[in-house]
């Protein structure tokens, strides 16, 4: 950002004789002797402006509308400059840079950026976050939040912050600042089924899938689960799926564990289940597993948006579904149906060496999935 040079004293070319100061850009004192230093001159009058035009040994910029010159000038002229009639500032010609934008190794191990240097960006896509709301306002989030519901109070905003950090690793922004998703276009719609204390009823969730479903959402993210089944659930998984839904769940942290133990609504069959890997490529240690499992995807330390506008990294099934449901929001902008997404995602999936309970088809793919080319992985 620029820097006001500090004023001092008029020097000599300047004094009371009013001579013209073309003679201090050109006399040599700086050229191939002195770096010359790039400046904005602000001026008043006509004097002022003809002034810095001829001390200048080079001009980078007239204005048209604004009264400024950009110039080129030794060091010696600047002071001079400073103090000149008509002159009413000297600033150095300071640079600006981009602000800094992360992006995270679970977006980047699913090749998300490759996807969106192609020109892929979900755009088009509804994603329905099935969870504790979301924080609309969050710079990373607001450009692409669209509409919401609660069933757990008046309120779809965020008040527990794990919605909210599901929904920057689907779509956050692509902004130049905080993180960026794996599909930055796509619109996310908050469902507000669970509460401050991340807790919701079935019946709650089970409404929530439902007016997703009615209201045309092409995905469902599920970031959440228990233990035991229910037939009301059920019910409206299959009306949503019939509905061409595409639902990707949660499979839960119970692992390690054997003979399977993947939580529900993960475990359904209309659900793509969702286990956990680490930067190793490993397995997470508290991923739940099992022959449900269908696809894998980065789930432990997963930096992403946070309640209150702010940024924080959690662990856990939910952030790799939400890198699923990412994806599944690239491949359905690209014209897939529900059914047809799923088995793309299946088809795509990179073969981690894991066991099939552990990562189903494989590490999800967004590149390959969308037929680019993902080798740079």
């Amino acid at each position: 950002m620029s820097k006001e040079i500090k004023n001092a004293t008029r020097r000599s070319v300047l004094k009371a004789t009013g001579v013209s100061m073309v003679g201090v850009g050109a006399s040599g004192v700086a050229a191939g002797k002195r770096e010359l230093r790039g400046v904005n001159i602000g001026f008043e009058s006509r004097a002022g402006r003809r002034l810095a035009l001829e001390s200048a040994n080079d001009v980078v910029r007239e204005f048209s509308g604004i009264d400024a010159v950009t110039i080129r000038v030794p060091e010696a002229a600047i002071s001079a400059l400073e103090s000149a009639p008509g002159v009413t500032y000297v600033e150095e010609n300071g640079t600006m840079h981009a602000l800094g934008e992360t992006l995270p190794w679970g977006v980047d191990r699913v090749d998300g950026e490759v996807a969106t240097a192609n020109g892929a960006t979900g755009t088009g896509v509804d994603v329905a976050v099935v969870d504790t709301g979301i924080d609309a306002n969050h710079p990373d989030l607001q450009a692409n939040v669209g509409s919401g519901k609660s069933f757990v109070g008046s309120s779809w905003s965020d008040d527990n912050g794990h919605g909210t950090h599901v929904a920057g690793t689907i779509a956050a922004v692509d902004n130049y600042s905080g993180v960026v998703g794996v599909a930055p276009g796509a619109t996310l719609h908050a469902v507000k089924v669970l509460s401050s204390t991340g807790a919701g009823s079935y019946s709650d969730i089970a409404a929530g899938i439902e007016w997703a479903a009615d209201h045309g959402h092409d995905v469902i993210n599920l970031s959440l689960g228990g233990s035991s089944s229910s037939s009301t659930v059920d019910a409206a998984v299959q009306y949503a799926y019939d509905n061409g839904c595409l639902l990707v769940g949660a499979a839960g942290g119970s692992g390690p564990c054997s003979g399977g133990c993947v939580g529900y609504p993960a475990s359904a069959s209309e659900v793509i289940a969702v286990s956990a890997t680490n930067q190793s490529d490993d397995i997470a240690s508290f991923s739940s597993r099992g022959p449900e499992i269908e696809l894998a995807a980065p789930g432990q330390d997963i930096e992403s948006t946070y309640w209150d506008d702010t940024y924080e990294t959690l662990s856990g099934t939910s952030m790799a579904t939400a890198h699923v449901s990412g994806a599944a929001a690239q491949v359905m902008a690209a014209g897939y149906s529900n059914t047809g997404a799923r088995q793309r995602l299946r088809d795509t999936a990179e073969d981690l060496g894991l066991s099939s309970d552990e990562q189903g088809y494989g590490l999800v793919d967004v590149a390959a999935a969308l037929g680019f080319d993902s080798s740079n992985n």
